[in-house]
């Protein structure tokens, strides 16, 4: 008797599970886990660290590399160690070391990935492992600088025709979404990062529908330690 349609794909499609299952014998997701979601540097210690848990069942190499930004290309610091064996379950220290040819006088943002390579399989079978990279902002604090928690206070927002802009005059880098809400009337709009360095200034070009009675802007800041905060709405002057 003839097979249906449906009967026929239902055995094909056994047959492709049984083949991947022959073919793979296991799938492991790594991954190098912070412990923080943001490293912060403080200039005055002369380093900062951060710990890496390995949540893969076997021993991995830990791969640390640091990135720079578009708008800051300056080395300012150095990793150790940037390779390094971790065990099952074990925590290794990451230490981001200040080595500033000149003076840090604002905060500065870097960005930092661990990638961890599990050691091979040796018992014949197929495997397929996913690595998992994680790539958080370093936030390089200045010696004499007092922390603030809520940065993006000192932003400066205004609007002229259609176009808003943004200043940041203070010290420090300040993180947010790239999603903004004009009020009144919720107009849309978007920045290009998710940051606003010390010192810079954006300029968003808004719709052509947007009312001239718009009053805020409403955005979602981060915290210094990298949590998300209640949204903020700040004067458009």
């Amino acid at each position: 008797m003839l097979c249906t349609c449906k009967q026929y794909l239902k055995v094909l499609r056994g047959a492709v599970l049984l083949l991947m299952a022959f073919v793979f014998q296991s799938v492991h997701a790594s991954g190098m886990t912070p412990d923080t979601t943001i490293v912060l540097v403080k200039v005055a210690d002369g380093e900062g660290s951060i710990n890496i848990t390995n949540t893969h069942p076997s021993a991995a190499l830990l791969y640390t590399s640091l990135a720079n930004i578009t708008e800051d290309k300056e080395t300012l610091l150095v990793v150790t160690p940037p390779i390094m064996r971790v065990e099952p379950g074990q925590k290794q220290l990451v230490r981001f070391i200040v080595q500033a040819r000149t003076p840090i006088t604002t905060q500065r943002l870097k960005r930092v990935t661990f990638d961890g390579i599990p050691q091979k399989n040796n018992d014949g079978k197929s495997t397929v492992t996913m690595n998992v990279r994680q790539n958080l902002p370093v936030i390089i604090h200045p010696e004499g600088l007092a922390l603030k928690n809520d940065p993006w206070v000192l932003l400066k927002w205004t609007r002229t025709g259609n176009t808003l802009n943004v200043s940041n005059d203070s010290p420090y880098v300040v993180r947010l979404t790239k999603q903004l809400t004009l009020l009144p009337g919720k107009t849309a709009a978007e920045l290009p990062n998710n940051y606003i360095l010390a010192g810079q200034s954006l300029s968003v070009k808004l719709p052509d529908n947007t009312p001239a009675s718009v009053e805020s802007v409403q955005f979602t800041p981060a915290s210094l330690y990298g949590f998300a905060v209640n949204a903020f709405s700040a004067p458009l002057n």
